[in-house]
């Protein structure tokens, strides 16, 4: 078996041997069909397959699980495991959104609800019977707040308004240019317009609103626990929708800006669910997300639950 894990900025691939020994894993970049095409998305991971394979001394497989960043609805799943099955990789193809896969990770049965919280803001439920719950995960136009990209935006536009006058006070007017060694806002938004910052170190502004949070400034505060409150929602609404809100289910916490166990987050994000669900079971998940995608290869091929223990304990050994 193949398994797939391909997020926005790295893509791990593992071939699986039918008693779950791993034969062979591989690194590559990110998977980005929205901005390349999914002719070159798919050309790049390849490239990725093609060193896996060669290392394990294989040319094709039984099955291909592959869980898949900006997959994001299943008409989106059909058009690229189309394009997999095009490359003959595996008898079969199965195509999830890559959020499944921190899902699979991190339960001992494919049951339970995930939240993701990376660059920008995921959540999935799944059952053991098949039924599954899901977001379209576009950002505003599909009703979302938050990820890195979102606070870090966030707290610009509060930092620029403090520093102009049409907005309150608040440190991150002070601590966001100062990470960069700019003096003042407007500094920093020019060189962020003009290109003299790269748009990818956006995301280092995160963790200064954090730790802004963290020193006291009620603005880079409320921007936290708005974050937690849409965590949970999310969480919850997948609970309801998949009949498992009155049952112990684990909820499992991952990407970056979960998995950071940023105090003030992860303190909200436990004590809200805990009164909007009681019974669910948090957890930061860590293991390896291409894991949960060879998890979910094997329960599709009703592999027996030796295999599935020895393929996690390669991935969560230290």
């Amino acid at each position: 078996m193949l398994a797939v894990d391909a997020g926005n900025s790295k893509t791990d691939v593992a071939v699986i041997g039918a008693g779950g020994e791993v034969l062979a894993a591989a690194r590559g970049g990110g998977f980005q069909p929205p901005t390349v095409g999914v002719t070159a998305a798919v050309d790049a991971l390849a490239e990725v397959v093609r060193e896996a394979f060669a290392t394990a001394g294989v040319t094709a497989v039984d099955h291909v699980s592959a869980c898949l960043a900006n997959a994001d609805f299943p008409v989106e799943e059909e058009r690229l495991a189309a394009a997999l099955r095009t490359r003959a990789w595996g008898a079969s193809v199965e195509v999830r959104n890559d959020t499944f896969a921190i899902l699979r990770a991190g339960v001992a049965e494919p049951r339970g609800v995930a939240v993701v919280c990376g660059a920008g803001i995921n959540c999935v439920g799944m059952r053991p019977d098949g039924r599954t719950a899901r977001f379209p995960a576009l950002g505003r136009i599909s009703g979302d707040w938050g990820g890195g990209w979102v606070l870090a935006e966030e707290a610009m536009w509060h930092a620029a308004r403090a520093e102009d006058g049409r907005g309150g006070p608040t440190a991150l007017a002070r601590t966001l240019p100062a990470h960069f060694g700019l003096g003042s806002v407007h500094a920093l938004i020019e060189a962020l317009h003009l290109g003299r910052i790269p748009r990818l170190r956006r995301h280092e502004l995160t963790p200064v609103l954090f730790a802004t949070a963290t020193a006291g400034d009620p603005v880079a505060g409320a921007l936290v626990d708005r974050l937690a409150e849409e965590v949970v929602a999310m969480a919850t609404v997948a609970l309801t929708r998949l009949d498992l809100l009155t049952e112990e289910t684990r909820v499992l916490l991952g990407g970056g800006v979960l998995a950071a166990r940023h105090p003030r987050l992860d303190t909200r994000v436990r004590d809200l669910l805990s009164a909007a669900a009681p019974k669910a079971a948090p957890q930061v998940v860590t293991a390896a997300p291409v894991l949960g995608a060879a998890l979910l290869g094997l329960d599709r091929l009703g592999a027996a639950q030796e295999v599935h223990a020895r393929v996690r304990a390669h991935f969560e050994a230290p």
